[in-house]
């Protein structure tokens, strides 16, 4: 079989299974690196020559172009999900992936906001004009769900219930989020300010948080609110700032809470909870002294 036709009825399955149009493009462009390193190094076309040393080479490649692991690993694992098709398919008897391993992560720290942080971003939207108080109430919003950038931009206002929110996630996945009444108080102040700033006649796309001019906020757009806030806060250089970071402050703030993790893993989202445990492995060694204190068994006697 043709690598090319293959590639094009595996992305036709991706439809056929619902994908999101934005998994669907990048599972495309992923699937057509993969043929065109298949037929431009390896001089390969059809789907059964491909073996595992052609994918080891293709790894190497990628770590000779100083490549991080993450952005390989993401390529594998679309390269997995393509191969494990043919198989299904019975285009192939065993995928050439079968026994190619991801290549390993250095354990990497991620620098969060602290909550003297939060406190000065939220302060800097303290004015009462339009924008201020939306500010505000994104910020508001990261900080206390954890949400994703791309899920705050589709929230609506009828997902929003009185101490929850109905996020609709990665994989067309519906999950309950709950919601303070610090975070309650902010969105009421922004939706009356909404209402008063398009008099009544809010625009028709429905989402709760809106550009000045009345369409759906980009992810630039979101992120320079962050990068904003933090400047003004004076944020150490070492935490980026974005509002990623807000998911992985939300994150490390509940562990410290003494969070379990599959119930952190239900509020943010994820898959499985080895995603979750991710941000476990990224706490700071003082973060994890200072736990083990608080929790020692002999401090209980």
């Amino acid at each position: 079989m043709w690598l090319s036709d293959a590639c094009n009825e595996y992305i036709f399955s991706c439809k056929v299974r619902r994908l999101s149009p934005k998994t669907i493009d990048n599972y495309r462009k992923q699937v057509e690196y993969l043929r065109r390193y298949l037929e431009t190094v390896c001089s390969i076309q059809e789907l059964e020559k491909v073996k595992p040393v052609h994918i080891k080479h293709f790894i190497e490649m990628k770590q000779q172009d100083k490549r991080k692991p993450a952005y390989i690993n993401d390529l594998l694992k679309v390269f997995r999900s393509f191969f494990h098709y043919c198989v299904e398919e019975e285009y192939l008897s065993e995928s050439p992936m079968a026994r190619i391993k991801n290549v390993k992560h250095p354990r990497v720290i991620i620098n969060t906001f602290t909550l003297i942080d939060i406190q000065k971003m939220l302060s800097y939207y303290h004015g009462m004009d339009f924008l201020s108080i939306r500010n505000r109430a994104i910020l508001a919003t990261f900080f206390d769900s954890g949400i994703r950038c791309a899920e705050l931009m589709t929230l609506t206002d009828d997902r929003i219930r009185e101490d929850y929110m109905l996020i609709h996630g990665k994989g067309d996945k519906e999950r309950v989020v709950p919601k303070s009444p610090y975070l309650s108080k902010c969105i009421m102040r922004y939706q009356r300010a909404r209402e008063s700033y398009f008099a009544g006649k809010l625009p028709p796309e429905g989402y709760t948080f809106l550009s000045k001019t009345g369409h759906k906020l980009t992810h630039e757009a979101v992120a320079h609110i962050v990068q904003e806030a933090a400047k003004a806060a004076k944020v150490d250089k070492n935490v980026r700032a974005s509002p990623h970071t807000c998911r992985h402050t939300f994150a490390q703030l509940q562990l410290k809470d003494g969070i379990d993790l599959y119930t952190l893993s239900r509020l943010m989202g994820h898959e499985n909870i080895a995603v979750t445990q991710r941000y476990l492995r990224g706490m700071k060694d003082d973060d994890i002294l200072q736990e083990g204190n608080k929790h020692s068994p002999l401090m209980r006697l």
